[in-house]
């Protein structure tokens, strides 16, 4: 794993294909029995052994035949066309778990359960995201369309607010629950329409979430 220092704090939008409010977030069995998901960040404030990571986007599109913890997943990460090549590394790194205590993080849990990471991309990523307001919309043009909305209550077409707060979480302390949708082509192509995604400000270090 290595002691290497490092800190990415931002907004981010995740979106699987589970009914909403995610059963992993309650250590309960996947919707449909496996797992899909995309998830895409900015960091606003990050640095990795030195280097800066302001302002970096990054993406990944992940996939399990069964629950997530039964491992034979498969990933790819996709990082900022403008991230220099320190700072590719120092995502790539984060995101595949390395350089972080056992248990700390969602990558370094999920690292555990992956057979196989696909050779990263490095693409232009339009990010948005209003974590309060619970939209998203992430481009990643050729490969990736995504988008998150707040849930409506079916009455009154008013948008319903849903928080989870998982204070000992190794993804966030707290996140605002909404609806998603992701067309993805590339290693692990996704089709989510309507199902669980969740909007929090990611706040890590390479010893676990900063709840």
């Amino acid at each position: 794993m290595g002691s290497m220092e490092w800190s990415i704090q931002g907004p981010s939008f995740s979106n699987c294909n589970c009914d909403w409010g995610c059963p992993c977030q309650f250590n309960a069995l996947p919707t449909h029995g496996f797992c899909c998901a995309f998830v895409a960040m900015r960091i606003d404030k990050g640095h990795f052994d030195g280097a800066p990571l302001d302002g970096i986007r990054w993406a990944c599109t992940l996939r399990w035949p069964g629950p997530i913890h039964e491992g034979n997943g498969e990933a790819q990460v996709i990082v900022d066309q403008e991230a220099n090549e320190a700072q590719r590394h120092a995502v790539i790194s984060i995101v595949k778990g390395e350089h972080t205590e056992p248990g700390a993080t969602i990558f370094q849990v999920f690292s555990a359960t992956l057979n196989k990471v696909h050779d990263p991309l490095f693409l232009p990523i339009d990010f948005a995201c209003d974590v309060h307001a619970r939209t998203a919309k992430v481009t990643i043009k050729g490969l990736v369309e995504a988008s998150g909305n707040p849930i409506l209550n079916p009455v009154t077409d008013l948008p319903h607010r849903v928080l989870i707060k998982v204070p000992e979480g190794f993804e966030y302390d707290e996140a605002e629950v909404g609806t998603g949708i992701t067309k993805a082509t590339g290693a692990v192509a996704l089709d989510l329409n309507g199902t669980h995604s969740h909007f929090t400000v990611y706040h890590m270090t390479n010893k676990g979430v900063v709840h």
